[in-house]
């Protein structure tokens, strides 16, 4: 029997390397700026400092928005509330954007 036929074949595992699950993502976002958009027309930028496995946030400097509706005012964002620390349910938790912020031309 000649060399090659008496190796093993190594056993791989095809993975690709890029893959991210999704709570590592939000883990590498630990300590950096956060935008969250809620389901009911609420966003949150701040500071995120921790998440459990239900991915409910808590934000530190956080400052809530309203995205407004009217006709003069469409497309806007209103401050609602500065709070020093925050904690968001995941239950009405859309989107997380990563270092996301509202630019100050967007306010009212």
């Amino acid at each position: 029997m000649s060399e090659q036929a008496q190796q093993k074949p190594t056993e791989t595992k095809d993975e690709p390397s890029n893959v991210i699950i999704p709570l590592e993502l939000i883990d590498k976002c630990i300590g950096s700026s956060i935008h969250a958009i809620l389901t009911n027309n609420r966003e949150f930028v701040g500071k995120l400092v921790g998440f459990d496995d239900f991915v409910n946030i808590v934000l530190e400097d956080a400052k809530e928005y309203e995205l407004q509706s009217e006709a003069e005012n469409k497309g806007k964002y209103k401050l609602i509330s500065s709070k020093s620390r925050m904690l968001l349910n995941s239950r009405n938790l859309a989107l997380i954007v990563p270092g996301g912020v509202i630019s100050d031309e967007l306010l009212i």
